[in-house]
C-alpha cells in the first residue's frame, strides 16, 4: 500500500544569529512559516522476506539526483532512526520524492521531505506517538526538520528545535524568487561568525505585530543577518537586486529566507503579487506565488 504526504516549503519571517556554541552548532532565534510550495513524499513498504539473513532496503527515488550505492541519505537515516525509538525492524521500504521546492535555497525542502516521511511513519506505525517524540527524532537528522514536522507560524530558538506556536499570519500572499545559484550553509555561518551585524531583527516586535494582527507591522520586520556575511560579489548581488524589484512591485517587506539564496516579498494583495511574480519571471524562473499554510499533525 502506497501512503503519501506533502512537504511544505518554509521562510524565515526573521532570522538572527545570537552566538556560536561550542558544539559548533549556532544559537538563533527566528520566525518561520510554512508556505504552500509542495515537496510530495510517497512511501510504499514491503512484505519482509521470510530469509532473515536478507539486507534491508531503503530505496529513494527522485528526480534528477543520483546516490552512489553505500551512501545512507537523510531519508533513510530519518527512517533508521525511527523505528530505533520504536524499536521495531525496519521494513524494506521505498520512498519517492516529487520535487516542487527548489534544492539548497533556504526554503527547507530536504527537512520538509524528512519530516513528512517521519509523519507517514508515525501514522502507519506509532499513530500515538507525541509531536515532541517525532520531532526528536526529526533533529537527529536536520536542525530544521523539528519545526517542519509542525509548521504553521512558530517562534524558533536553540538550533531551531525549540519551537513555540504563535497565532497565524493575517491574510497576505508571498512571492518567493530563487536565483540561479546556491549558497552552501556551513560557509555562510563562517562569513556571519566574522561579521559585525549593522542591525539585528526586531522579533520581539514581530512578535507583538503577529499578536496584533499587524501585517504592516510585520512587513515591516522582516529581516535577515545572514544577508550582512553575503559577499559583495556577482551573483550574490541578484539576491538584493530582486529585493528592489518586490519592493518596486509593492511588497510591504522581504527578505532572503534562511541561508539563501531563495528571497521573498509579503504582499497583502494577490493581484499585485502575481505581477510582482510575472516580472521576475522574466529573469528567474523558479519564482513562486505562495500562501502561508498549516500541517495536519494528527
Amino acid at each position: 500500500m502506497k501512503y503519501t504526504e506533502l512537504a511544505p516549503a518554509k521562510i524565515n519571517l526573521a532570522l538572527d544569529i545570537l552566538r556560536r556554541r561550542d558544539d559548533g552548532y549556532h544559537d538563533l532565534y527566528m520566525i518561520m512559516q510554512t508556505v504552500s510550495l509542495f515537496d510530495r513524499v510517497t512511501l510504499e513498504e514491503f512484505e519482509i522476506a521470510n530469509n532473515k539473513n536478507q539486507d534491508r532496503k531503503f530505496i529513494l527515488e527522485t528526480e534528477n539526483i543520483s546516490f552512489p550505492a553505500d551512501y545512507i541519505t537523510l531519508e533513510e537515516r530519518a527512517a533508521i532512526a525511527f523505528f530505533d525509538e520504536i524499536k521495531s525492524p525496519m521494513p524494506d521500504m521505498r520512498v519517492k520524492l516529487e520535487k516542487s521546492i527548489p534544492a539548497y535555497a533556504g526554503l527547507g525542502g530536504g527537512s520538509s521531505d524528512i519530516a513528512a516521511l517521519l509523519r507517514l511513519l508515525r501514522k502507519i506505525h506509532a499513530p500515538d506517538m507525541p509531536i515532541k517524540i517525532l520531532q526528536k527524532i526529526a533533529l537527529r537528522v536536520s536542525s530544521d526538520a523539528p519545526f517542519c514536522i509542525q509548521g504553521g507560524l512558530a517562534i524558533a530558538e536553540g538550533r531551531g528545535e525549540i519551537l513555540t506556536r504563535i497565532s497565524p499570519l493575517p491574510a497576505c500572499w508571498f512571492v518567493i524568487c530563487k536565483p540561479d545559484f546556491g549558497i552552501p550553509t556551513p560557509e555562510l555561518f563562517a562569513l556571519a561568525d566574522r561579521v559585525q551585524f549593522p542591525e539585528r531583527p526586531d522579533i520581539n516586535g514581530m512578535i507583538y505585530a503577529v499578536q496584533s494582527g499587524d501585517l504592516r507591522g510585520i512587513a515591516n520586520k522582516t529581516r535577515n543577518v545572514f544577508e550582512y556575511a553575503l559577499p559583495d560579489t556577482k551573483p550574490y548581488r541578484q539576491i538584493f537586486e530582486i529585493k528592489t524589484k518586490l519592493l518596486k512591485s509593492g511588497a510591504w517587506g522581504t527578505a532572503m529566507s534562511g541561508s539563501g539564496p531563495s528571497v521573498f516579498g509579503l504582499f497583502p494583495d494577490l493581484s499585485d503579487a502575481n505581477a510582482a511574480a510575472d516580472i521576475l519571471k522574466r529573469d528567474f524562473p523558479e519564482t513562486f506565488v505562495v500562501q502561508p499554510c498549516e500541517i495536519d499533525t494528527r
